[in-house]
């Protein structure tokens, strides 16, 4: 039999709502700084929605010129800066790695939506004679995880995995069956997204599945009795994933492990999740079983968490079903809003920098539980805990479950 390898998290980078580093990401989750706000992308004075979790700052001048935005959609900008960063966190030498054991899974949930809905515009005002060459390439949901591959020389697996919100944790979990069973020695895995545009945000706003709260300190509030939709957010997050042996030989500091994926479907509705949570429930079963975990090993749980009525109740029935009503649980989308197919790599920096800090953020905006929720939801302060076992659930339009179990690393 093929000898399994451990896969660990040696670095990561992201680009969020609330963090442009993994400093001031977490100083925010401890500091309970959301990040949302009114949209300042575009006008909303047609639509019932006017809160968005913007990325503020983005340190475009430290990896880009401007020639290329001409190159690259806002989302394959945010997974290229990700990356880089994720690179250089972990110290990764990438032209000393094995380039054909060296892979790339990037996810995204839309892609290159702001370039398709300029270059329609840019068609219908001008004809089509007058669409830019690049609007196809930019666009496309595999160019982030191809502009990276190119840019650190990875010649081994490369794609991009699309299951809705869930996409970034399938990304994870790919990733770590990629290094698992030796296929692969190193890997750039997480998602990205950019969608907080005129079509996506009037789109999601005609399924009436976004807030329509005013106040950005109260529009995104998961588990809450008077929760009405999600907040869109916009960012990226890679994690440097390799084999337990592979960092050790390079000497890398090591912040997680990796030690469980969960994938299923609820073959249920095409947005709507199963009542009873049926398919979460076996997705988190499966994680914590390769993980070699009892479901009392888990000390904590991030949430899928969206904001949305039918979410929370399902979920919560769900993670109540598996660990019963005492682990403790939180959303970080109350912060970052949800980024959907770039929600599980940034949710899983937090659930890292929880375990390393022994600290489970808050659920941020939260102050009254819905009846029905029997979870042991974090909300009013964060907690200090130790964490040395946890999961992360994201689940997607189509039904899609996705659940990550991560270990904090005690060498």
């Amino acid at each position: 039999m093929t000898k399994l390898n451990r896969v660990v998290v040696t670095g990561y980078g992201l680009t969020s709502p609330i963090g442009n580093t993994p400093e001031e990401f977490w100083d925010s989750l401890v500091n309970g700084k959301i990040g949302i706000g009114k949209i300042t992308k575009f006008d909303t004075s047609d639509y019932t929605v006017h809160n968005a979790a913007e990325i503020k700052d983005f340190p475009f001048d430290k990896y880009f010129v401007k020639k290329d935005t001409n190159r690259y959609d806002n989302y394959s900008l945010y997974a290229l800066y990700a990356a880089r960063e994720a690179v250089a966190n972990a110290g990764l030498d990438t032209e000393a790695v094995d380039s054909d054991r060296f892979g790339v899974i990037l996810s995204t949930g839309i892609g290159g939506i702001l370039e398709i809905e300029e270059q329609v515009a840019r068609m219908n005002e001008k004809g089509p004679k007058r669409i830019r060459p690049m609007a196809l390439p930019k666009a496309l949901p595999n160019m982030a995880a191809g502009n990276i591959a190119m840019q650190v020389g990875a010649n081994g697996v490369c794609k991009c995995v699309i299951t809705a919100c869930a996409s970034s944790n399938d990304a994870l979990g790919e990733a770590f069956r990629e290094i698992k069973f030796g296929f692969q020695d190193v890997m750039l895995a997480g998602g990205s997204e950019a969608a907080i545009t005129p079509f996506a945000i009037g789109g999601f706003q005609a399924l009436t599945a976004m807030s329509t709260t005013e106040d950005p300190e109260r529009a995104s509030i998961p588990f809450d009795k008077d929760r009405n939709g999600f907040v869109m957010g916009e960012g990226a997050a890679v994690l440097v994933l390799e084999s337990l042996e592979h960092a050790e030989a390079r000497g890398a500091t090591i912040l997680a492990e990796i030690v469980g994926y969960g994938n299923t479907c609820d073959a249920h509705h095409m947005t709507s999740p199963h009542p009873e949570g049926l398919g979460a429930i076996k997705a988190m079963k499966l994680a914590i079983s390769e993980a070699g975990l009892e479901p009392a090993d888990i000390d904590y749980i991030n949430a899928h968490g969206t904001s949305t009525p039918a979410n929370e109740k399902g979920e919560s029935q769900a993670i109540v079903s598996v660990f019963g009503k005492n682990t403790p649980v939180s959303s970080t989308k109350s912060f970052t809003g949800h980024l959907l197919g770039a929600a599980g790599a940034v949710e899983a920096a937090a659930v890292i920098e929880a375990m390393r800090h022994s600290y489970a953020p808050k659920t941020a905006g939260t102050t009254e539980l819905s009846d029905y929720i029997e979870a042991d939801v974090i909300f009013g302060q964060g907690r200090d805990m130790e964490i040395r076992h946890a999961i992360s659930n994201t689940f997607g339009f189509g039904g899609h479950n996705s659940v990550i179990a991560f270990k904090r690393w005690e060498a």
